[in-house]
């Protein structure tokens, strides 16, 4: 199998939902697949990094387009009593000419999402920290908030070197080919004055089929604990 398959992709349809979710025919399915990565990249390009945005789901009726956004500073896509929201929701009909509902979810854990520790790692690089410091601290910072293992690889003119090469570091376990193993993937470029360094992130962030610690599974399962059975002797 090697390492070069995507582990999101990998999952998609097995263990994760798709990113899109509409149904289309053939005349219309390219139009819609294009205005997907449209809204993405409009969405990225408005708030940059400053939002912290891990990624954006998009939903498909007859009536409306639903565009689901994960972010870990949802107050910054709100913005003072809602009025930010409603800008970036009519700038998304100016561009798609359609009726859209922009709908915001908070991630409660930035340190475990790849995306986002890949972004964070992107603008310490661009602030020109040493990106072997900047790469043992996300190593540090997301083992102690409670990964199972994680991995990150950049390449570029690291340093600030001639020639271009490529530095990693691993901790814990990443089971790429276990499909039930809950590994997310998270990329992005720094541009940094020596040109672009490319950062990838791979977070094990346990089981997919083990109940989350802070589900109702868990929940219930405390609350019914199994009784011994007690033996009564003869009288």
């Amino acid at each position: 199998m090697g390492q070069k398959v995507r582990p999101t992709g990998f999952r998609t349809g097995i263990m994760i939902d798709w990113q899109s979710s509409w149904y289309a025919n053939k005349q219309d399915f390219g139009e819609l697949l294009v205005e997907d990565q449209k809204i993405r990249k409009f969405v990225k390009k408005r708030y940059k990094r400053e939002a912290g945005i891990a990624r954006i789901r998009i939903q498909r009726t007859r009536e409306k387009v639903t565009v689901f956004v994960h972010s870990s500073q949802v107050g910054r896509i709100i913005g003072k009593k809602g009025q930010e929201v409603e800008a970036l929701t009519k700038a998304l009909e100016t561009l798609c000419h359609r009726h859209i509902e922009v709908k915001t979810i908070e991630v409660n854990h930035p340190e475990l999402d790849p995306q986002l520790v890949a972004e964070d790692i992107a603008g310490q690089l661009e602030k020109r920290q040493s990106f072997r410091r900047t790469l043992k601290k996300a190593l540090d910072i997301t083992m102690d908030a409670g990964a199972k293992g994680v991995k990150i690889q950049m390449a570029g003119r690291l340093a600030g070197a001639e020639m271009a090469r490529t530095e990693s570091g691993m901790a814990g376990s990443i089971p790429l080919s276990t499909l039930r193993a809950r590994v997310e993937y998270g990329f992005t470029e720094a541009k940094t004055a020596q040109g672009h360094i490319g950062i990838k992130v791979w977070i094990n962030n346990g089981d997919y089929l083990a109940p989350q610690e802070d589900s109702d599974a868990v929940n219930a399962q405390a609350r019914q604990v199994p009784k011994k059975p007690t033996r009564q002797g003869k009288r």
